[in-house]
C-alpha cells in the first residue's frame, strides 16, 4: 500500500474519532445540568481525542483580568483551581483570548516570548494549541488548551475539531448557566415562601392561643366574641396560605387565589346545622402581591358574615364573581349570598365592614352594597398588576 494512501487512511480515521468524540460530548453536555462535570467531561474527551495527556478550561475573570483554571485532565493536585496567566498575549492562553484566534506553540521551549507558570516545566509541557471558548454575554467564556510533553505537528483538522468542540462546549455553558440561575431562583423563592409561612403562621398561631385562654376565662358573650375573634385569626392564615399555594412572584393569577381560598374558606367555618355551598367564577387577571392579600382579607371577611348571619334556619349558597370590563382596565369583584338581607348591626361586624372599605380603599378601589334579593357586596378596583 502506498505511504500517501495509508496517510489518508489514518485521516480519514482521526476524522472519525473526533467527529464521534464531538457527537458524543454534545450528547452528554446537553443532558447534563452540572456545569463542573461538564467542564471535566470537555477536558478529558480532547485529550483523548488528539491523543495528549494534558487538557485545561480556563474560565476569564473580568474583576481580576485573568484565566483560571477551572477543569482540566491529566494534571498533578493543585493545578486546577489556579491561574494560568492573565489575559493578555504575554502567555499562549491570554494571547488567544484577546486575539480570538488559535494560538499553536510547537515548541515552548524556543518561544521566549512566553510567560509560562511554574508547572508546564513540572510537567514537561513542550507543544499546546489554545482556542477561544465563545461566550453567551457578549465576552469570550474563556480558552480550551491542550498540551503535551512531546512535539505535536498540528494540522487543520485537528484545530478545526478543538474550535469546534469549543463551540459546542460554549453552549453547553450557556445552558447549564441558565439553568442553574433558573434552580437558584426557584430555590430562593420556596426558601422565602418557607420562611414567610413559618413566620406568619407562628404568630397567628401565637396569637389565637392568647385569644383562647382569654376565652376560658370569660363567660357568657364575652367568651363567643372571643370564640369569633380566634375564627377570624384562623381565617387570615388561611388567606395567607391561599397566597402561598399559588406561589410567591411580583404578580399573581388572582383567579386562581380565589379558587384556593374558596375551598378552604367553608372548612373554617364555626359548626352550623344547615349547609351552605361557595362557587367561585373568575377571570384570569393579575395582579401584585399587596392587592391580593388586601383583596383576599376582605373576600375571608365578608363571606364569613355571610356564614354567620345571611342563613340563621336553612341552607344557602354564596357565589364570588371576578370579571373584567370591556377594556380591560378595571375589575368587579362580587359576593352574593342568597340569605335573608344584610341588617346592620351595632359592634364588631360594623367594625369589619369599615376595616374591609379601608382595605380596599387603599389598593384604589371601592366597595359597595348593591340592592336587591339576599346580600351583595361589589368591589370596583384596579386591573392593572
Amino acid at each position: 500500500m502506498p505511504n500517501s494512501q495509508r496517510v489518508t487512511e489514518r485521516t480519514v480515521e482521526k476524522l472519525q474519532r473526533q467527529q464521534a468524540a464531538l457527537a458524543a460530548f454534545g450528547s452528554f453536555a446537553f443532558r447534563e445540568t452540572d456545569l463542573q462535570k461538564i467542564l471535566t467531561e470537555a477536558a478529558r474527551i480532547c485529550a483523548a481525542s488528539l491523543e495528549v495527556p494534558f487538557c485545561k478550561v480556563c474560565r476569564y475573570r473580568p474583576a481580576e483580568d485573568d484565566l483560571l483554571i477551572v477543569a482540566g485532565c491529566g494534571w498533578k493536585p493543585g493545578v486546577i483551581g489556579g491561574v494560568v496567566s492573565q489575559a493578555n498575549e504575554t502567555s499562549p492562553q491570554g494571547r488567544a483570548y484577546v486575539t480570538g484566534k488559535p494560538v499553536i506553540i510547537r515548541n515552548i521551549i524556543t518561544a521566549n516570548d512566553l510567560a509560562l507558570p511554574e508547572f508546564y516545566a513540572e510537567h514537561g509541557i513542550i507543544s499546546t494549541v489554545d482556542v477561544v471558548i465563545p461566550g453567551f454575554d457578549g465576552k469570550p467564556f474563556g480558552v480550551l488548551e491542550i498540551d503535551s510533553p512531546s512535539q505535536h505537528q498540528y494540522d487543520v483538522h485537528d484545530i478545526n475539531f478543538l474550535t469546534g468542540f469549543a463551540n459546542v462546549l460554549a453552549e453547553a455553558v450557556a445552558t447549564a448557566t441558565r439553568v442553574q440561575a433558573l434552580r437558584e431562583s426557584v430555590e430562593q423563592k420556596n426558601l422565602l415562601a418557607e420562611e414567610l409561612q413559618h413566620r406568619v403562621r407562628n404568630n397567628l398561631q401565637m396569637l389565637a392561643s392568647m385569644l383562647s385562654a382569654h376565652a376560658r376565662d370569660e363567660a357568657g358573650v364575652a367568651g363567643h366574641s372571643v370564640d369569633a375573634m380566634i375564627r377570624q385569626v384562623t381565617i387570615l392564615a388561611q388567606v395567607y396560605d391561599s397566597l402561598l399555594g399559588v406561589g410567591l412572584s411580583k404578580t399573581i393569577d388572582f383567579a386562581g387565589y380565589l379558587d384556593a381560598l374558596c375551598v378552604s374558606m367553608p372548612g373554617l367555618q364555626g359548626p352550623r346545622a344547615h349547609s351552605v355551598a361557595i362557587h367561585c367564577r373568575a377571570d384570569r387577571l393579575l395582579l401584585d402581591l399587596d392587592a391580593v392579600t388586601s383583596l383576599g382579607i376582605v373576600v375571608a371577611e365578608l363571606i364569613t358574615n355571610s356564614y354567620g348571619h345571611a342563613f340563621p334556619d336553612r341552607d344557602g349558597q354564596i357565589l364570588i364573581d371576578l370579571a373584567l370590563d370591556s377594556g380591560g382596565k378595571t375589575a368587579m369583584l362580587t359576593i352574593h349570598d342568597d340569605g335573608i338581607g344584610y341588617r346592620p348591626q351595632d359592634g364588631s361586624s360594623r367594625r369589619g365592614l369599615s376595616l374591609c372599605r379601608r382595605i380596599v380603599a387603599r389598593i384604589g378601589g371601592t366597595l359597595e352594597l348593591q340592592p336587591g334579593a339576599g346580600t351583595l357586596w361589589a368591589i370596583g378596583f384596579p386591573a392593572a398588576a
